[in-house]
C-alpha cells in the first residue's frame, strides 16, 4: 500500500501538472486566434486583388486557426475541470486521515464505556462524514469534446464573403468563377501551413497524455492509500 504522504504528494504533483498545462492550452490558444486574424487579413488582400484561388487557401488556414483556439481553449477548460476533481481529491484525503484519528477515538471510548465521550466522537464521525459526502459531490460531472480542426467548403465561401463585405469587395462573379489566377501560394508555403497543423497536434497530444498520466498514477495512489 501507498503511504498518505506518497499519495498526498502525487496528487499535488497532478495538480500542478494540470494548472501548467492548462496555462499552455490558453497561450496557444491565443496565438492560434491571432494568427487566424492575420490569415483574414490575407484573405482581404486577395481579395483585392482578385486572386480568388488564394484568397480561398488563405480563408481555408484562418478557419483552421480559429478552430484550433476553441480546441485549445476547451482543451484548458477540461484540464481546468479535472483539475479541480484532483483538488477535491486531495481535500478527501485529508478528510479520510481526520475519519481514521476520530476512529481510534471511538475505540478507545468504547473501551472505557464512556457514554458521554462516545457521544461526542459520534458527532465528530457525522461531522466528518458529511464533509466527505460535500467534497465527494464535487468529483461528478464528465469532459467535453474538442471541436474539429477541418475547414469545410461552405464555411471557407462564407469567410471570404463577410471579408469581402466588410471590405466593400466585390465577391459573387468571383466565387462563381472560381477563376484560376497567378500570384498563387508555393508549394513551400502551402507545406509550412500544414506542417504548422501537425506541429499543434502533436503539442496538444503530448501535453494531453503526459497529463492524463500523471493524473491516473496519482489517483491510483490515491485509491490505494490504506
Amino acid at each position: 500500500m501507498f503511504s498518505s504522504h506518497s499519495s498526498g504528494e502525487g496528487l499535488q504533483n497532478a495538480l500542478f501538472q494540470l494548472r501548467f498545462s492548462s496555462k499552455q492550452f490558453n497561450r496557444l490558444s491565443s496565438k492560434s486566434e491571432k494568427e487566424s486574424e492575420i490569415q483574414k487579413t490575407r484573405v482581404r488582400k486577395a481579395l483585392e486583388e482578385k486572386k480568388v484561388d488564394v484568397a480561398k487557401v488563405y480563408a481555408e488556414n484562418a478557419i483552421r486557426k480559429h478552430n484550433e483556439s476553441v480546441t485549445f481553449l476547451r482543451m484548458a477548460s477540461r484540464l481546468d475541470a479535472v483539475a479541480s476533481r484532483v483538488q477535491s481529491a486531495t481535500r478527501m484525503n485529508e478528510a479520510m486521515k481526520n475519519i481514521g484519528g476520530v476512529s481510534k477515538e471511538l475505540e478507545k471510548a468504547m473501551k472505557s464505556m464512556d457514554l458521554e465521550k462516545i457521544e461526542k466522537i459520534m458527532s465528530k464521525f457525522e461531522t466528518q462524514f458529511v464533509d466527505l459526502d460535500v467534497r465527494s459531490a464535487t468529483m461528478e460531472g464528465s469532459m467535453g469534446n474538442a471541436v474539429t480542426l477541418s475547414a469545410p467548403e461552405d464555411q471557407v465561401n462564407s469567410l471570404l464573403q463577410q471579408v469581402a463585405a466588410e471590405n466593400g469587395l466585390e465577391m459573387s462573379n468571383a466565387l462563381n468563377q472560381a477563376e484560376v489566377l497567378t500570384g498563387s501560394l508555393t508549394t513551400d508555403q502551402v507545406k509550412n501551413a500544414d506542417e504548422d497543423a501537425l506541429s499543434r497536434r502533436w503539442v496538444l497530444l503530448v501535453s494531453f497524455l503526459k497529463v492524463s498520466i500523471n493524473f491516473f498514477v496519482a489517483l491510483y495512489s490515491h485509491e490505494s492509500y490504506d
